[in-house]
């Protein structure tokens, strides 16, 4: 990709005679590219910068990129639980099944929706998904690792110790009939994007009964035994 002034024209078949140091050289039959009078290819001094912006001919990887990066988006911020979640899949496949069977003019309305996507050019230099993909990396991975352990619950056979917010004080529960649940009905958050992790519920007993979500834990089905297991044990002391 190469970056020029407002007003640039493109033509193909052209002879072109460029003045190097001492020597002229012609070259016959190059496509090229003119600026207007009085405008100049922005580079250092005088002299224009050579094309360095690396971008690929295909446009369709900056729509699949930006349709993804939306999807992801609106997935994390919209959960879809139980009965929804399957409403929305069902309303997914029963559009596609009506655009599929409509027709205007002896055409499906597929055909009219892809071919505007055709029409749909997005193109991102290299730069463009790097500073993006990796900036949500960095994000992600400082949530991750440095954030999300600020939060949590720590079980043992007669406790609980829970922290909900970051630079927060910790507090401690009886785990005496605590009910304790795991909650996976979000079929994207939790299938498509949480790899099969699913929400943490605990409901504490007694006369101050407090309620926790711990949302996306990361094998939820196999931490929930663990917790399950130690709480049935009896702590034993010499």
């Amino acid at each position: 990709m190469v970056v020029v002034p407002k007003g640039t024209e493109a033509h193909s078949g052209a002879q072109v005679e460029v003045t190097k140091g001492d020597k002229k050289e012609t070259y016959q039959n190059r496509d090229i590219l003119i600026v207007p009078q009085n405008a100049h290819l922005p580079g250092p001094g005088n002299e224009p910068e050579q094309p360095h912006f690396h971008i690929a001919t295909e446009k369709s990887y900056g729509v699949l990129f930006v349709i993804v990066l939306l999807l992801v988006i609106v997935i994390t911020n919209v959960p879809l639980r139980g009965l929804w979640s399957v409403v929305a899949i069902v309303m997914i496949v029963a559009l596609a099944i009506i655009f599929a069977l409509a027709e205007y003019n002896g055409r499906s309305w597929w055909d009219y929706i892809l071919e505007a996507f055709l029409r749909l050019h997005v193109y991102i230099n290299a730069a463009g998904y790097w500073v993006i993909s990796i900036g949500l990396l960095i994000i992600w991975l400082v949530t991750f690792m440095f954030f999300d352990p600020q939060i949590y619950m720590v079980f043992s056979p007669k406790q609980l110790r829970v922290r909900q917010e970051i630079g927060g004080g910790e507090a401690a529960y009886d785990t005496t009939g605590m009910v304790i649940q795991k909650q996976r009905n979000d079929l994207f958050r939790h299938w498509v994007l949480g790899l099969g992790s699913g929400d943490l519920i605990v409901n504490t007993s007694g006369s101050t009964a407090h309620h926790f979500d711990m949302p996306n834990v990361l094998f939820v089905g196999y931490k929930l035994r663990q917790i399950e297991d130690m709480l049935r044990e009896v702590q034993v002391t010499s």
